[in-house]
């Protein structure tokens, strides 16, 4: 962890503020409002023209709203007693992007009322360091104010990251913040970058009926996740004809007025109506001007902070995307809320739980906490598995969402749930009952309150029931 340099700090200055806060997306929202709750002065600034940061406007939220319009939609037109004719019914990608605008703008509206009920003031600007305590904010017409603060929250997020050998400007060339503007509707995309952001994509664009080449650097699709996972995820991208291909690189694009061709190191070449680039993202903060306070982000544009989130400087801290793993925004929030506590208290005796749930929202879902069994495999911890196909469900075969399943890893001695995997519609939401069990102490993280336990009927919950059974059915008797 980084060590912090002491600020020499008069306590006869007096500042205009308690706290600053750089952004706010997730982790400057948690660090606001948990500070303006405790009675201090605080100020954000935030560069676009409205609150939320890149989760309300180019992340999280619309790609989740994006999502959900296509799976509604595969449901429909899957669905026998909606199907009644031959024409299936269609939607275009600037057609469900009007309904993640709706989503957006309540958004927006919903959080700035959290900044005006909680008294925090809001200002819009570039926001750049004069020194460990003076904010400089800077509007596009080039005048610009000094704002002072007791201690400065960075949290300005990321964006994705542009290969120098890629013209973004060409307008055939997206990345996935610029894919939200897309105007006319693609019958064959490319997409670079099969993390969880070009997967999610894939699934979006395949959804909407076009030709998706799904190009993957790695030898298979999320290598983080559990291995069944990964090869559930490939084949039913397969299945329903994503072209995925694996361990390949990026030689050049090739922009033509009706096209672009996309060459990889291998030698193959792909032609498509246009590439989304979604390999990578970069920490925000070359606009900080860090040296004025001795500060220095990674290759990445990563800032290091200790276990209270504290950067290198002792009255700066950092939150969210602009420190890296994991990235998440439910994450993000969390570390707002102990950076908050730190601010007020020197330390924060609260850390977030080291089992963070993982949603990915493909179509269908995943969603996971704990170990996969790669991870318990290479520990030798000895482990049993138990499994719950969601077609045996009768939640799922009457709402039609029978793809997918529950996968429960538990200690073979103790029965403690060292990992939770699933994948199929809802998982995001599915994996919270498991993760709750999980994080029992004194003998409640058991595998059989799952069996001791009367679930709804019918419900997609009763898969932990039937996992369970098959998982203990396995045990040596």
């Amino acid at each position: 962890m980084a060590k912090s340099k002491e600020a020499k700090i008069s306590p006869e200055i007096k500042y205009q503020y308690d706290a600053i806060i750089i952004g706010t997306g997730p982790g400057g929202e948690g660090t606001a409002m948990n500070l303006a709750k405790s009675k201090k002065r605080v100020a954000v600034i935030e560069k676009q023209p409205s609150v939320g940061g890149g989760c309300a406007h180019w992340g999280t939220i619309p790609s989740k709203a994006l999502r959900h319009s296509v799976s509604r939609l595969i449901e429909y037109n899957s669905n026998p007693l909606f199907n009644l004719k031959e024409q299936r019914s269609k939607l275009t990608f600037p057609d469900i992007l009007n309904h993640a605008g709706n989503v957006i703008s309540k958004q927006v509206n919903l959080r700035t009322s959290f900044y005006d009920r909680n008294r925090i003031d809001i200002f819009h600007g570039e926001a750049s360091f004069v020194d460990n305590h003076t904010i400089k904010i800077t509007q596009p017409d080039g005048t610009f104010e000094h704002m002072t603060a007791q201690t400065i929250v960075i949290a300005t997020g990321s964006r994705p990251y542009h290969p120098p050998k890629v013209d973004f400007n060409n307008d055939r060339i997206y990345d996935s913040d610029t894919i939200l503007k897309l105007t006319h509707d693609p019958r064959h995309i490319i997409i670079y970058g099969a993390g969880v952001i070009g997967c999610e994509y894939a699934s979006i664009f395949r959804g909407l009926g076009a030709k998706v080449d799904l190009v993957n650097t790695r030898d298979r699709l999320l290598a983080f996740t559990d291995a069944e996972v990964s090869d559930a995820l490939s084949y039913h991208f397969w299945n329903s004809g994503i072209v995925i291909r694996h361990n390949e690189e990026l030689a050049k694009v090739e922009t033509r007025s009706d096209c672009v061709i996309f060459h990889m190191e291998s030698g193959k070449k792909m032609q498509a109506d246009c590439v989304l680039f979604a390999n990578g993202r970069t920490g925000n903060t070359d606009k900080l001007n860090l040296a004025a306070i001795g500060l220095e982000a990674d290759g990445r544009g990563l800032l290091k902070v200790d276990d209270n989130y504290r950067t290198q400087i002792t009255n700066i801290y950092a939150v969210g995307d602009v420190i890296g793993y994991p990235s998440l925004a439910s994450a993000a929030f969390d570390q707002g809320r102990i950076a908050a506590t730190a601010i007020l208290h020197g330390h924060c005796p609260e850390r977030i739980i080291s089992d963070i749930p993982v949603g990915i929202y493909t179509i269908p879902e995943i969603s996971s906490v704990g170990k996969n069994e790669q991870e318990l495999t290479a520990a030798k911890i000895p482990y049993e598995v138990g499994r719950a196909q969601f077609k045996h469900l009768a939640r799922a075969q009457i709402a039609g969402t029978e793809v997918g399943s529950l996968k429960i890893l538990f200690h073979i001695e103790t029965k403690e749930i060292l990992g939770i995997h699933c994948f199929g519609e809802r998982a995001s939401e599915i994996i919270h009952i498991g993760q709750a069990i999980m994080e029992q102490r004194n003998g409640g993280n058991n595998i059989e309150y799952f069996i001791n336990t009367t679930f709804n009927y019918p419900t997609m919950a009763e898969a932990y029931r039937v996992a369970a059974l098959n998982g203990l059915n396995r045990l040596i008797k």
